[in-house]
């Protein structure tokens, strides 16, 4: 096991908070989350209250470092997101390594219940993918074609699997994944995450909100077996403002981190 490393965040250059993220193989998928102390994803319905200033800095370096951002139509919605742009810094430090200035957007959607006028789509410096079943029906997806690139896999949802080798195929190597906790949930099942970036808020929200994974089995009472749970390991500890900003890498993946 990794030596862990517990480093407070705000002694850390930019250049070191990029090198603590360095992707360890060129195809990797991790997902970025942040939870209350006591395990709710959300407050007031929203991911952003429980974020900060000092996880916000993390998370710009992930956008920066990923080829593709993958989201969920619900986040995309709920937490409203608009075109993917970065700042001119993380852009410069994407063009000094040979990348285009902006990683890509796609949107995961098993209905495409979205605005096809939205920035996020109209606006984005790259052209987005909107990412839905193959059945869902052509008038559906039409009003999207102008404004994003469609891929179809799966019947009845999205097969996440088959998608993510769709984005590899288009030399979307590095993805990077903000929920919500229904897409990382599917991505648990399908065995597709190598790394979870995970902030844990010094803050205690109560009993209601979801956690940073669910599954559309959950009100069936479908839950894993003990042997089913995919064991981690801790690689750094980043600790900014009561935050813990947290590294988890597939145990057994990454081993040359």
């Amino acid at each position: 096991m990794a030596q862990v490393r517990y480093r407070k965040l705000d002694e850390l250059t930019d250049d070191e908070v990029y090198a603590a993220y360095e992707p360890p193989e060129p195809d990797w998928l991790r997902v970025n989350f942040v939870s209350s102390a006591d395990g709710a994803a959300t407050l007031e319905g929203l991911s952003g209250p429980l974020s900060g200033a000092e996880d916000k800095r993390v998370f710009k370096v992930l956008r920066a470092r990923c080829d593709v951002l993958l989201a969920g139509s619900g986040t995309v919605r709920a937490e409203g997101y608009g075109p993917l742009v970065l700042s001119p810094d993380r852009s410069a430090w994407r063009r000094a390594r040979g990348l285009p200035e902006v990683p890509v957007m796609a949107v995961v959607s098993r209905t495409a219940a979205l605005d096809p006028a939205a920035g996020i789509f109209t606006e984005a410096p790259r052209r987005p993918i909107l990412i839905v079943p193959a059945d869902l029906p052509s008038d559906r997806t039409a009003p999207f074609r102008e404004v994003a690139d469609v891929i179809a896999l799966g019947t009845g949802a999205v097969d996440l699997a088959a998608a993510v080798a769709a984005l590899r195929e288009r030399g979307l190597r590095q993805i990077l994944c903000e929920g919500g906790p229904h897409v990382f949930g599917d991505l648990i099942a399908a065995d597709l995450a190598d790394e979870l970036d995970l902030t844990l808020a010094p803050k205690l929200v109560g009993p209601g909100p979801i956690r940073i994974a669910a599954g559309h089995g959950d009100a069936a009472g479908e839950r894993p077996a003990a042997s089913e749970a995919i064991p981690l390991e801790l690689r750094h500890v980043l600790e900014a403002g009561g935050n813990l900003i947290l590294r988890y890498v597939r145990s057994s993946r990454g081993s040359a981190l």
